[in-house]
């Protein structure tokens, strides 16, 4: 079968339009002139029901059916082409897409745009590293491409998804399904195809947790406890806001990264890292500076020497942070 283009169908709308003007004129004679018969035309072809120009004929009224006869199949003929043209586009794209991840090396690969799915996308997009989104619900490609993120369509659970996103030589994969048994799968399937990618998954269940590392997962992580340790910490210490749990079997470390004006601490002018003792009496590592004009110093040298309109940034044990912030508040 010959395939009509689009523009072909372009062409019958006008030498419709052009015949069905110069009929109703010709059939109308003097009374019809161009303008009432090319209105007549596009109303009829458009069936919006208007009056007509003038009187038709018993011949008029079989040439206006005629018009709308050829019209409706013209259109209806416009309508499956333009349904082939977005299948078409839709084919390019894929094979588009699939060129494109056919190269990639080293790269990520998100699987699920949920929540913490799209958190992950929208840091990897900000940090413009190499990577991937595997998707299949409908509402949800629609957000990836009107944020122009990359993405493949397809199930996760499926092997041809998994080789045409690249798993094999992707750097690192996280896993961030909707349901515990989609994401053990998906775990256990990606570990069999690539052994050295960091296979990060997300778990809703504390039980889950161990049956994901047992499939090949490097760590796995749950969301709700994550967030109900953040929120125990803010509602024991509110003035605290970054702190990061480092648990090991042998030791737990609570870390805390504070900032503080040296506007407030008006005895650390003028004295140098080494000087002021911070590290020697709490414990604290001044780990990058801050000026007035926002420009970000990281791991000052010690001699470097504290001035005023400064942010100087700390981290240590959150005990020793609070015994600092008790000495540097009773100072103020």
């Amino acid at each position: 079968m010959v395939k009509i283009k689009t523009k072909f169908i372009l062409y019958y709308f006008i030498v419709l339009i052009s015949v069905g003007s110069f009929g109703f004129h010709i059939i109308g004679g003097k009374e019809w002139g161009f303008v009432d018969s090319l209105y007549m035309t596009i109303i009829t072809l458009s069936t919006v029901g208007f009056a007509e120009v003038h009187t038709l004929t018993a011949f008029g009224k079989i040439w206006a059916i005629l018009i709308i006869v050829f019209g409706v199949s013209g259109f209806a003929l416009f309508i499956s082409q333009l349904g082939e043209n977005l299948m078409e586009l839709r084919e390019i794209r894929r094979q588009r897409v699939q060129q494109i991840l056919k190269r990639l090396r080293n790269h990520y690969i998100i699987f699920g745009y949920g929540r913490m799915g799209a958190i992950i996308a929208d840091e990897l997009a900000k940090k413009k590293v190499k990577y991937v989104i595997v998707e299949n619900d409908d509402e949800k490609i629609i957000t990836l491409q009107e944020k122009g993120y990359q993405y493949y369509r397809g199930d996760a659970n499926a092997d041809e998804t998994l080789e045409a996103v690249g798993v094999k030589h992707a750097k690192g994969i996280v896993v961030t399904l909707g349901t515990e048994q989609d994401n053990l799968f998906v775990t256990m399937s990606v570990r069999t195809l690539n052994q050295k990618a960091f296979l990060l998954s997300r778990c809703s269940h504390t039980d889950t947790e161990f049956k994901l590392k047992r499939a090949g997962a490097n760590k796995v992580v749950n969301p709700y406890v994550a967030g109900g340790h953040k929120m125990t910490e803010l509602l024991l210490e509110p003035s605290i806001e970054d702190a990061v749990s480092l648990s090991t079997p042998q030791f737990d470390i609570d870390l805390v990264v504070e900032e503080i004006e040296i506007n407030n601490v008006p005895n650390l002018f003028g004295v140098s890292i080494v000087d002021s003792n911070i590290r020697k009496k709490y414990n604290l590592i001044i780990i990058g500076i801050k000026d007035k004009k926002g420009k970000f110093q990281l791991n000052p040298n010690m001699d470097y020497k504290l001035g005023k309109d400064q942010v100087i940034m700390l981290i240590g044990a959150k005990s020793n942070m609070k015994r600092f912030q008790r000495a540097y508040l009773s100072n103020k």
